[in-house]
């Protein structure tokens, strides 16, 4: 991270337990050296083993991963960075429209079989990424998955925990592979508006439907990520954790470019 980067993330980081009077042991490096570790393997897709010798020791980046993961820190850091960016843009820190779409991926060989599977449609053998962003391209929420898991059964539990988090969102765009009983589920249940936006028959070659290719647009910057090109990891919670973190690595970014002042 450069200087720019740093002074805007470093107010969005989780306070640690110790500096909180909770006890614990203090961290034994910094975490702007913590945080570039972990961005440089996800941006770089090297193995753990393989980190620079300039930064801390690879077991000690993986153990802070490790906790940020299953503590859930990394998405209320991912989270506080999107607020902090629509605040800055002129809106609301919570949406209220959002679009899901799903993603197959190949899976390394260290994937195990319990979260493996074919996906018919893309021919894909490996796992397929849940998400659901905002209108600006934002993820609010992610769930990884086997590549064999439908479409609509993934959406009904990433949609609820998707409006368990955000309270205000009221609609949700989805392309044609969300029809069905999903709809009226999404509004008897969910009270949450799924509307389809679908190909037109007459349509031939590539066309930029509305709304979707927002999505699609998270997901090319996914592909860019190198760890993301393909699944790497044992568990689904390592990889919805590698797409904050490619996330985060984006909207730190954006914060550090100068923000024009209206006329």
């Amino acid at each position: 991270m450069t200087d720019t980067e740093w002074a805007a993330v470093r107010p969005l980081l989780p306070v640690p337990g110790w500096m909180r009077g909770r006890g614990g042991q203090p961290e034994a490096y910094c975490h702007r050296a913590i945080l570039d570790a972990i961005r440089y393997l996800d941006d770089n897709g090297i193995k753990w083993r393989a980190m620079r010798a300039d930064f801390p020791p690879w077991d000690r980046v993986y153990a802070f991963f490790r906790r940020w993961r299953d503590h859930d820190l990394v998405k209320e850091f991912h989270d506080r960075l999107r607020a902090r960016i629509r605040e800055r843009l002129g809106w609301d820190a919570e949406p209220s429209a959002g679009v899901i779409d799903s993603q197959s991926v190949k899976a390394d060989a260290v994937v195990g079989s319990d979260s493996r599977g074919f996906d018919g449609g893309k021919f894909v053998n490996g796992r397929k990424r849940h998400v659901v962003v905002d209108t600006l391209g934002l993820l609010l929420g992610v769930m990884v998955t086997a590549a064999d898991v439908g479409d609509r059964a993934a959406a009904q539990v990433l949609l609820r925990q998707v409006t368990d988090a955000h309270h205000q969102l009221e609609l949700v765009w989805a392309d044609g592979g969300y029809t069905g009983p999903l709809v009226a589920h999404c509004f008897t249940v969910l009270a949450l508006v799924l509307a389809i936006v679908k190909r037109s028959d007459d349509t031939r070659g590539f066309v930029v439907l509305p709304k979707r290719w927002i999505v699609e647009r998270l997901f090319a910057h996914l592909m860019r990520t190198r760890r993301l090109a393909r699944d790497y990891e044992r568990r689904t919670t390592s990889a919805e954790a590698m797409i904050y973190w490619s996330m985060a690595l984006l909207m730190t970014r954006r914060l550090a470019r100068p923000h024009p002042q209206p006329a």
